[in-house]
């Protein structure tokens, strides 16, 4: 186990990205969160320090918990290939899908335990009595019972869910069950996702967020946009005369160096419509999927679709990242030919997150249309993170994207394997950029209405307040 650094961040420009109820809501709960903090820690355990949103909302968000006088610490468990390999499995099937097909037997609740028992040995010097411990999804989970019998008052997030629960699903929970014990309560992102069993009285309700003012989602001059592209290599580079430069967290300018790899015939068109998907290369994000409705028969012929995704080997966490990217590059390779010259695949680079971050930000708002055609989603951050930035959504109606989006205001949802209806939707708004603005516009609303920061750290404070008595 390690721990990540958190800068200090400020949170002056609250008040321009939320009303004064929720930032009257959130400074009184900082205020009274810090007095009763006072000599203890709140402490958040992941498995990642990048890569997924459980680590993009740990790495924009507590700095503004340290700004606040709240001692908080972000740590990251660590395991081997083998660990990870079963916790995929676990995040899988609660999702209701059978991943490799693999088992959860004795063989893979010993390596479990192992693991874990390994990083509580890290682990033991540094959580004290009274100190709030977040516990982020399945991998640390085994965590939670230890952690409560040294005193630490233990809140277990769960970030993922299944709309209508399976067997496949349940066993996963069978599996976990056993580390629940202690947990003074549990989070869910929504209602749908809270197991069966649990005391409802334990039970907190948080959608996650994002932060408006990260480098995945400020603001972005058309010009600065199309340098940051070119240079990534993501696009050809631009005659705009923008720069290529960005401002780190710790406040240095840096420039954007590494290159992306692409997977294409040629360059996307300047000027040309796009409709872009951004996400982990993972099978329940449908990337294959993605690219076979867009090789349906369309009206707008002119679009070009890219697919982009953190080189595999970068996210530790998820070790099937290569083999699906092997299916997406093959599914490409089966495209006609006047259709694969519109398709493109980014492996965006990560050896620098924040520089990975800025590129992200720079490709969702040179999207004319975002898809998020997942078959399953905890809560879909990529799509809040989108809607953000006014883009109109084509994504599918399951998990919290369908808390996000009403069908028709912020977006169109679809049914996650209906691809001439994905085709159809795609084609709506390619074709009628004024209805696709206006879905724009609405999507930013309802993200300041719900889904940033303030939202997301008062919620848990009020937990924390609620719990630590």
């Amino acid at each position: 186990m390690f721990d990540v650094p958190i800068t200090p961040r400020p949170d002056d420009g609250f008040a321009d990205v939320v009303g004064s109820d929720d930032l009257y809501r959130y400074r009184d709960l900082t205020v009274r969160a810090a007095a009763r903090m006072e000599g203890r820690t709140f402490w958040h355990i992941n498995s990642t320090p990048e890569g997924g949103g459980v680590a993009e909302i740990l790495r924009s968000c507590l700095g503004y918990l340290v700004t606040a006088g709240i001692d908080t610490r972000w740590a990251v468990m660590e395991g081997d290939p083998a660990f990870f390999d079963v916790t995929k499995r676990i995040h899988n099937r609660l999702h209701g899908e059978p991943g490799d097909g693999g088992g959860l037997g004795d063989y893979e609740r010993q390596h479990y335990v192992r693991v874990t028992e390994n990083n509580l040995e890290a682990a033991r010097d540094r959580v004290q009595p009274g100190d709030v411990v977040v516990v982020h999804d399945p991998q640390p989970m085994g965590l939670v019972p230890a952690l409560t019998t040294w005193g630490a008052i233990v809140i277990w997030t769960c970030h993922v869910g299944l709309d209508t629960p399976n067997d496949v699903a349940r066993s996963a929970w069978d599996f976990l069950r056993p580390y629940l014990d202690g947990g003074r309560a549990f989070t869910f992102t929504r209602p749908a996702y809270v197991w069966e069993g649990i005391d409802p009285a334990r039970v907190e309700l948080i959608p996650p967020c994002i932060d408006a003012f990260s480098l995945k989602n400020l603001e972005l001059d058309p010009a600065q946009r199309e340098a940051i592209l070119g240079a990534a290599g993501v696009l050809e580079p631009a005659s705009s005369g923008g720069e290529p430069g960005f401002r780190r967290g710790d406040g240095s300018e840096a420039r954007v160096t590494n290159l992306a790899d692409m997977v294409e015939d040629a360059p996307v068109p300047a000027g040309a419509p796009l409709a872009v998907q951004v996400s982990r290369w993972d099978r329940l994000k449908d990337p294959v999927g993605v690219i076979e409705g867009f090789a349906l028969p369309t009206d707008v012929p002119e679009a070009h679709l890219m697919l982009a995704g953190p080189a595999p080997a970068s996210v530790a966490d998820d070790p099937e990242a290569l083999e699906v990217l092997d299916e997406v590059e093959a599914a490409w390779e089966r495209l006609a030919p006047d259709v694969r010259r519109r398709v493109h695949l980014a492996n965006l680079p990560t050896q620098d997150v924040e520089e990975n971050a800025i590129i992200v930000n720079a490709l969702q708002r040179r999207a004319d249309v975002v898809i998020q055609k997942s078959l399953a989603e905890g809560f879909g951050l990529t799509v809040t993170e989108a809607m953000w930035k006014r883009r109109p959504m084509v994504a599918s109606r399951v998990g919290g994207i369908q808390d996000q989006i009403d069908d028709g205001r912020q977006g169109r949802l679809v049914e996650p394997r209906d691809l001439a209806g994905f085709r159809r939707a795609l084609d709506e708004l390619l074709g009628d950029p004024s209805a696709a603005e206006a879905m724009g516009e609405a999507a930013q609303a309802r993200v300041r209405d719900a889904y940033l920061a303030p939202h997301y750290l008062a919620n848990y404070l009020d937990l924390l307040l609620r719990v630590h008595v």
